[in-house]
């Protein structure tokens, strides 16, 4: 197999056509380069230069050869530029995971500014829950996880992104859905939609210590797998729901209520291995904190 280092040598003689400028050109002597030019010769099993005592020549597998060697030389270099790319952080792939909410905020302002700064990375996102991706950043599935997360797992590094509180969200048919606030204890009979512990244990806690705390339970009737589903139910009429703040969009069939105590919610934060050496995590992280603070 032809190596790296052959394949110099060979176009530097082939280029100068004379022994004594190739060395020069390699910063070696000629003997050992002499030498290097006829094992290689006896590797490939064929001429690969006329030899006289006043002129060098290519042979026709000579130029063959060369051709194959420029070829190994650029993807040599093209090599080493993309390692030290992945090594700085320029070049490589991240696999992100992040919460449904996330996808509408703060994910794009966040990816459009890393673009900016790292166009050749490559970003793969998965739209998971909480639960799943602290799982996938355990079984090395993910880098990053965007998710509502307040563990302590010591495999685990977390930066909070936002703090966020609830709203109650009622289908604009309430009978209250007009009204200035609430208090959540005054909703203690409705009909609840709600995210099972099962999706997200943090968020799933945080609203039931909610309730809890106006000393009722919720009666919980219709389920969902993700605050987007949550919201679509509560606008088909199906019930009310507790959701973040930056959860509530404009739609026609839901009225957002301020909560007349505020109760703010665990923070959506950037998950990833406390062990991780990757620059490219690194920066990302880096990108999603300077941008989350403007």
């Amino acid at each position: 197999m032809l190596e790296v280092r052959q394949a110099r040598y060979f176009v530097a003689v082939a280029e100068e056509l004379h022994f004594g400028r190739a060395a020069d050109r390699l910063r070696m002597s000629q003997p050992p380069l002499s030498q290097a030019i006829q094992i290689l010769e006896r590797q490939v099993g064929a001429r690969l230069l006329h030899r006289t005592s006043r002129r060098v020549r290519l042979t026709e597998p000579g130029s063959v050869l060369l051709r194959h060697c420029y070829l190994l030389l650029a993807a040599s270099e093209r090599a080493s530029t993309a390692t030290a790319h992945a090594q700085s952080g320029q070049q490589g792939s991240l696999t992100l995971g992040a919460v449904t909410s996330a996808f509408a905020d703060p994910l794009p302002s966040i990816l459009s500014r890393f673009r900016e700064t790292r166009p050749r990375v490559e970003v793969r996102a998965h739209e998971i829950d909480t639960h799943g991706g602290v799982q996938a950043l355990l079984d090395l599935t993910l880098d990053i996880a965007l998710v509502r997360y307040s563990g302590r797992d010591p495999r685990l590094r977390t930066h909070v992104l936002r703090r966020d509180h609830l709203l109650m969200a009622l289908p604009t048919s309430h009978p209250r859905a007009h009204e200035p606030d609430v208090e959540i204890a005054s909703m203690a009979d409705e009909r609840w939609v709600w995210i099972p512990r099962a999706v997200s244990p943090d968020y799933h806690d945080e609203l039931i210590s909610a309730c809890r705390r106006a000393a009722f339970s919720p009666v919980v009737h219709h389920h969902a797998t993700s605050i987007h589903s949550q919201l679509m139910m509560v606008a088909c009429g199906l019930g009310v729901a507790l959701v973040p703040h930056t959860a509530a969009a404009a739609a026609a069939a839901i009225s957002y209520l301020p909560l007349r105590e505020p109760y703010p919610l665990v923070g959506l934060a950037l998950v990833l291995r406390a062990d991780d050496p990757e620059p490219l995590t690194e920066q990302f992280v880096d990108c999603a904190l300077s941008t989350a603070e403007h």
